[in-house]
């Protein structure tokens, strides 16, 4: 099982001028801690106004950022807004691409379709027709990644001509593709469609244990892959915060991983937001164990808990938990999710207040103490699933169908410069000539010719 960091770039309010510097700067210095004490992923989100929730709008240059300090964790995007309203599919592939390229083939593609009517509103998103602008948006950047030239699409949300979409990935044919998960529907779409699954719900591991049945199940019997490629892995996000002394993982850890909780609900759920004025952090401190997002109640549960779990109940009152312990708690909590089937968990540390020294101790002691157990039996894990599932890869990759990499519209497809497109729809020959006497002047460097008539 592999391990990844999980960025949303929460700040919660009050700011100052520096916050959204010291957040982005102390953000990166933990990935170069992670990639030095070979925690496998970092994954970074994107998202729009989402205020003190997540300051994550451009994760590619993040990421950018990410690459360059680093030689081997890979750089997920966790995930691109694929609905095109968000972010048009040839700009997609070109900036995973670039990336893929700057990082020397360390990306992964996760996608996603929003669900916030911050976001969808933004931009104007109708949520009844999200899934099939995710589909759409999704199918065309993976065939601008691959294909030389990409052929061209009509469809309802996207329309776009041939072109030779540059530069092309590291990775072939493309960068592992992924979509974000919360409930069961969407694991079972995206096995169907041979991507793996980012589940960011907070859930047990034996509750993963049914989704990763489903997802497996479905990817062999109905899958057809939207890439070149099946990505066949299951991902959990879980809190995390590490320390040898249970109540100090517990003070540092507990009220960030709940206020992630509650400030995800407040968009997605229950909130009301007036935008530049809404206090989300003070909400937080008033109405968290109302919501079910009380660390008090998880503090009290855990004086009688004998284990670790996604949420803990006392008297009714319930919290966020998670990966927030002692090492030794850690590695039982993890080692379930490895028994189960789960390909990689994601932890949440950098949410809420919690503080960049702590957040650092926590990398260190996780990475030194528990992390090299699971990384010794990751390589023998990783060969066996692989021998089990490349009949199944086969078997999908051979469902997909020939036309969805159609042919150009004709063998000698090209388009005109835009003077030689008036040329043509003009009918002048003279125009023409003068065009072949300006490429002519042009290639030997001698002067401009003027167009008779043309000022």
């Amino acid at each position: 099982m592999k391990f990844g960091i999980f960025y949303e770039h929460q700040l919660p309010r009050p700011w100052s001028d520096d916050s959204e510097f010291t957040l982005l700067q102390n953000a990166l210095e933990q990935c170069e801690l992670a990639d030095r004490l070979g925690i496998d992923y970092v994954w970074e989100v994107e998202h729009h106004f989402l205020e003190e929730y997540s300051h994550s709008s451009a994760p590619e240059v993040f990421l950018a950022a990410v690459s360059q300090r680093t030689s081997r964790i890979r750089l997920g995007h966790g995930i691109v807004q694929t609905p095109p309203p968000f972010n048009h599919p040839a700009r997609v592939a070109e900036r995973i691409a670039t990336l893929d390229l700057l990082s020397d083939g360390r990306v992964d593609f996760g996608t996603g379709e929003s669900s916030s009517e911050a976001e969808l509103g933004g931009f104007l998103v109708d949520p009844l027709q999200k899934r099939e602008m995710w589909e759409e948006g999704l199918r065309v950047a993976l065939r601008c990644l691959t294909e030389e030239p990409f052929t061209g699409f009509a469809g309802k949300h996207v329309t776009m001509p041939p072109r030779n979409v540059v530069p092309k990935p590291r990775q072939k044919p493309h960068p592992p593709a992924w979509v974000a998960c919360s409930r069961r529907d969407t694991i079972h779409l995206a096995a169907q469609k041979g991507i793996g699954a980012l589940t960011f719900a907070f859930i047990d591991p034996e509750e993963a244990q049914q989704w990763i049945h489903d997802y497996y199940t479905t990817l062999e019997r109905e899958c057809v892959p939207i890439g070149d490629a099946v990505n066949p892995n299951l991902a959990c996000v879980t809190a995390f915060m590490c320390h040898p002394d249970e109540d100090v993982a517990l003070a540092r850890g507990l009220e960030g991983a709940n206020f992630f909780g509650y400030s995800l609900a407040h968009y997605y759920i229950f909130g009301r937001h007036q935008p530049g004025h809404t206090d989300v952090w003070a909400e937080y401190e008033k109405l968290r164990a109302e919501k079910g997002y009380s660390p008090e109640a998880v503090i009290a549960a855990s004086r009688h808990s004998d284990r670790l779990g996604a949420k803990a109940v006392e008297q009714g009152v319930s919290g966020l938990r998670g990966a927030i312990g002692t090492p030794e708690q850690l590695r039982e909590f993890l080692r379930r999710y490895e028994d189960f089937g789960v390909d990689q968990v994601i932890f949440v540390s950098q949410a809420g207040k919690n503080r960049h020294e702590h957040i650092m101790e926590s990398i260190e002691l996780f990475g030194r103490d528990v992390l090299p157990e699971f990384a010794e039996r990751d390589e023998k894990q990783q060969q066996a699933k692989a021998k089990r599932l490349e009949p199944v890869v086969e078997q999908a990759m051979a469902r997909k169908p020939s036309e969805d990499h159609p042919p150009l519209p004709a063998p000698d497809y090209a388009y005109p410069a835009i003077p030689r497109a008036i040329a043509d729809r003009s009918g002048s020959d003279d125009f023409h000539a003068w065009l072949d006497q300006v490429a002519e002047q042009r290639a030997t460097g001698r002067e401009e010719l003027s167009f008779p008539g043309l000022a």
